[in-house]
């Protein structure tokens, strides 16, 4: 093998799913570099239209794509968003690349400093990624393959014969990734979100004859006593069978922490006195990521409410819009199981890692 420029380069992408320009990348960084490390964002998210496969089901579709020659050299780490901790999302990328380095690169960090960069297609818009690495050099490849995943998840919602599909799906993909897609098409996952997405354009062809894009206000309750969350399971779309924070939309006449506390009796008839709520406030919050919500610019005002201790949980049980309500213990919350970004958001508050 030649010598090579760089010892690693690190592409950082969702790969949902991983498409031919992707590969092209690859191929292009496996040429100038010893290694590369493809860090897979989104690791830990419900899945949905963004985000259809798991770490290892994108893992696996990398794989396929890849000769023997090459998996040797290609290490595949997966990073949480971390949506509303910017410093924790950093400090993971870091972390696994230098887990990654620190394995493979021993053996030349003695003789001389390693040389690791981003690689990225021509034409993006990496400078985001050079603001949080910025020891870390720049590497622009010109792939010349117009494609992109939300295309490619686009065009999988409207097939519905599999050679159509196959066919539709090779002009973007690795035959091996194609494949899988193909057949991912008739599992019941993708089948929820089809439904899912079904429902978000009727709800957004409803707002369709606004003159302007809007904007909605919503409010949710982050309710803990002890080493207890109360949570609501989802019992409509978007997000059926999901676990949410109790909220939901800002009546017009309201104000915020009233419609807070209405939505939090509504959906879990918490047995526990308004005065005793209000008094339990301890923070409040805006979370106005602008790609939170799937239905549309949504901006949340969140309540965080801790009660004083007791021997025993309030009682709860599910109402309105919530099909169960109840208390989570801490340790067994799971990032894969929450609606949009609500355990983004009970990290935020609560200091979850």
């Amino acid at each position: 093998m030649s010598a090579k420029i760089f010892d690693f380069l690190i592409l950082i992408g969702r790969f949902q799913p991983f498409h031919r320009g992707h590969l092209a990348l690859v191929q292009a960084g496996l040429k100038q570099a010893e290694r590369m490390i493809l860090v897979c964002g989104s690791a830990r998210q419900a899945r949905g239209f963004r985000n259809p496969w798991n770490l290892l089901e994108r893992e696996a579709m990398i794989r396929s794509a890849l000769s023997q020659a090459d998996n040797e050299r290609v290490d595949i780490v997966g990073v949480a968003d971390h949506r509303y901790q910017e410093v924790i999302w950093i400090a993971e990328v870091r972390n696994k690349v230098n887990q990654v380095v620190s394995r493979f690169g021993s053996g030349v960090s003695n003789r001389r400093s390693l040389k690791l960069a981003l690689i990225s297609q021509a034409g993006e818009d990496c400078d985001y990624y050079s603001r949080c690495f910025p020891a870390w050099g720049q590497v622009k490849i010109d792939v010349a393959i117009g494609v992109n995943g939300t295309a490619i998840r686009e065009a999988m919602l409207d097939a519905t014969d599999s050679k159509d599909a196959s066919a539709m799906l090779l002009t973007f993909l690795p035959p091996t990734v194609a494949d899988m897609v193909t057949t991912f098409l008739h599992a019941a996952v993708w089948r929820t979100v089809v439904e899912e997405q079904h429902y978000i354009a009727q709800y957004k062809q409803a707002w369709s004859v606004a003159p302007y894009t809007p904007t909605f206000v919503t409010v949710d309750a982050l309710v803990v006593q002890g080493d207890h969350l109360l949570v609501v399971e989802r019992k409509n779309l978007p997000g059926k069978g999901l676990l949410a924070l109790p909220g939901g939309f800002v009546d017009p006449e309201e104000k915020l922490l009233d419609a807070c506390l209405r939505e939090l009796v509504e959906e879990t008839c918490l047995d526990v006195h308004v005065s005793v709520l209000k008094q339990a406030i301890t923070r409040r919050e805006v979370f106005d990521d602008p790609y939170r919500s799937a239905r549309g610019r949504t901006i949340t005002h969140v309540f965080f409410m801790e009660l004083p201790t007791s021997p025993s949980l309030p009682v709860v049980h599910g109402g309105d819009d919530a099909r169960h309500a109840f208390w989570l213990p801490l340790p067994e919350i799971d990032p894969e199981l929450f609606f949009e970004d609500h355990y983004y958001i009970i990290e935020s508050l609560m200091g979850l890692t």
